[in-house]
């Protein structure tokens, strides 16, 4: 049984959003076609993506925490799911065997769960202040990130979609990940269920690192490798790791040692339609990024999802 540990407030939440706001860099060197380029019609904003059944997939709009819906091979993607206003939506996870959708709620301190096949909310999840950042679905349930605090939220849910009731499962992380943050910086981000759910890997914003973390214990081991400065979102099929760099506007193809110790860099993925990429949602030998465009000034008028290869 998860150890569940008391949940810490955590302020600054203005501070969090200024961090969404840094200035813009140049984009990588790589030649993809126009075709590579899936815009969000209609989108203001944007951070989450994820894969849906077949060439589905799904994307948020960050400020409003609407949802889009496209496919990877007829190149369009349009509003999906209109949500009730004061939500967020950045890091999300698909259960395509279930038909749910389970989003990280930002600034909220929330989690939703959506049914993406009647576009209803099945639940909301008082998770806990701060930034809620990222999800992964392991056998069991969903884990999402606290960017603010080095804390992990569990949610229970059976193999058949059923979700556990509103009590959410906190787990402290210990170790180097746990240590209190610099001010204005971002701790966890993305995260990954790995090796059989026995391990979650968390990308750590400000230690440019990826840790291991023990879903029971919290205990935490650095992942020994190259720095990935402005880490985001990661994705993890078995020992590869697709690492995205924000706004260095590249993904890092990583190899995982076999106990998870360590990893070296595999490729360095670019585009030069990357503009603030920050999470990746992988179909076969393609992956889609989606740019979030931080820091533009005048506001972005459009959005999208880049398509690159996987390099798996």
């Amino acid at each position: 049984m998860r150890k569940t540990v008391r949940r810490r407030a955590v302020g600054g939440l203005t501070a969090l959003l200024a961090l969404l706001l840094p200035p813009a860099l140049t984009a990588g060197a790589s030649t993809p076609s126009a075709d590579d380029v899936i815009v969000l019609r209609g989108a203001n904003s944007a951070e989450g993506i994820a894969a849906g059944e077949g060439t589905t997939f799904y994307a948020g709009e960050l400020l409003t925490g609407d949802i889009f819906r496209g496919d990877i091979h007829d190149g369009k993607a349009k509003r999906f799911i209109d949500v009730p206003e004061g939500r967020m939506a950045v890091g999300m996870k698909a259960d395509t065997r279930n038909d749910l959708l389970f989003v990280a709620g930002g600034t909220t301190g929330k989690a939703y769960v959506y049914d993406t096949d009647t576009r209803k909310q099945v639940k909301e999840y008082d998770l806990a202040p701060g930034f809620i950042n990222d999800v992964t679905l392991s056998s069991d349930g969903a884990w999402f990130t606290n960017s603010a605090a080095p804390e992990l939220y569990f949610v229970p849910v059976s193999r058949r979609g059923e979700l556990g009731a509103a009590d959410v499962e906190t787990l402290k992380v210990g170790g180097e990940a746990g240590k209190p943050l610099q001010p204005g910086q971002f701790g966890f981000n993305g995260i990954a269920a790995a090796d059989d759910d026995d391990i979650l890997i968390v990308a750590h914003t400000q230690n440019q690192a990826l840790y291991a973390v023990d879903p029971d214990t919290g205990k935490s081991n650095r992942i020994k490798g190259p720095d990935l400065k402005f880490v985001d979102g990661i994705l993890v099929k078995d020992r590869t790791v697709w690492a995205v760099q924000n706004m260095a506007n590249q993904v890092s193809r990583l190899k995982l040692s076999d106990n998870f110790s360590s990893f070296r860099v595999k490729d360095v993925i670019t585009s030069k339609h990357f503009d603030v990429p920050t999470t990746v949602a992988r179909f076969g030998d393609t992956l889609a990024a989606v740019n979030a465009k931080f820091g533009q000034q005048p506001p972005p008028t459009q959005y999208e999802a880049v398509l690159v290869p996987a390099w798996d």
